[in-house]
């Protein structure tokens, strides 16, 4: 018998925080996903929703992790400075991007952000171990313990990548800030949600407001829930998550989206912080949990 992978979800919107009233029951925070497979904590992207997990992991130190950046737009690197648990010698984070489209590697791009006038600190000031590598795309990491991440190139403006993580036979794709083609299914992302436990997918628009006439999304980078439902029927996928909620999607709108989702595919669920999720070998079970504290 073996513990199960474990997915939390600490921030699913996309391009910006959007904390009020409208926005409680999915929450506010930027992009960060937490995954747990047999001993090895893997983190996905470091939006505002890194600063939740940090205050969580403030409990359980010392902390080892691999924090894996799909690529370094703010609304995926903003939550970084405040990562508390990245200041606390004894602390190991290893710290994995593919570089951008001019070259710059992963520890320039999180030191820039945090140089004046942007930032109080620098990046050297944080005690803790902070390790970090340049991936090619479609490498393959191995964490030890029999869990791999492997990574596609997909379709954002100025390059980005999405994640796979396998363990016992379980896959689980994050599929985020990628736009699909207009005539077939993007091959990268097929190749992440093949057959995939779960899927993960940027869902930021409708069809209609991609395809608006007046304020097309068209080339902006980002996808809908309607292709999201194709390539998981395509890909055979147990799981689909929308994620990358559009800041002005309030709670209200993002219930009747999930509606017309499960009508095409019932297993879908949309992300919200503080959802748990734990997948076994041929078992998926949603354990009911509160919003992420």
């Amino acid at each position: 018998m073996f513990n199960p992978l474990t997915i939390r979800f600490w921030g699913v919107r996309g391009s910006i925080p959007c904390p009020g009233s409208h926005t409680v029951r999915y929450g506010g925070n930027t992009p960060c996903v937490e995954i747990q497979a047999n001993g090895q904590r893997i983190i996905f992207d470091g939006g505002t929703g890194l600063r939740v997990l940090g205050e969580h992991l403030m409990s359980q130190q010392p902390v080892t992790a691999h924090l894996f950046f799909t690529h370094t737009h703010w609304d995926h690197i903003q939550g970084f400075p405040f990562f508390q648990p990245a200041f606390v010698p004894g602390n190991q984070f290893h710290i994995y991007a593919v570089p951008g489209k001019n070259g710059q590697g992963i520890e320039r791009r999180l030191n820039d952000q945090m140089l004046h006038p942007n930032f109080p600190v620098p990046l050297q000031i944080m005690g803790g171990d902070l390790r970090f590598y340049d991936l090619e795309a479609g490498e393959r990491v191995h964490l030890g313990g029999g869990v791999v991440v492997s990574n596609e190139a997909l379709n954002h403006p100025g390059g980005g990548v999405g994640y796979r993580v396998s363990w016992q036979g379980i896959h689980v794709a994050y599929i985020t800030d990628t736009e699909h083609l207009p005539d077939r299914l993007h091959p990268g992302a097929f190749a992440l949600a093949n057959r995939a436990d779960v899927m993960i997918y940027d869902a930021t628009y409708t069809d209609e407001e991609y395809y608006h006439p007046q304020q097309s999304k068209v080339g902006w980078g980002h996808s809908t829930w309607q292709e999201a439902v194709k390539l998981a029927q395509a890909a055979q996928v147990k799981q689909l998550i929308l994620f990358h909620h559009d800041p002005s999607h309030d709670d209200d709108f993002l219930d009747r989206i999930g509606e017309l989702a499960r009508s095409q595919f019932p297993q879908t669920l949309l992300a919200r912080e503080g959802l748990m999720i734990a997948v076994y070998p041929n078992v998926i079970h949603f354990p009911a949990t509160p919003q992420a504290s």
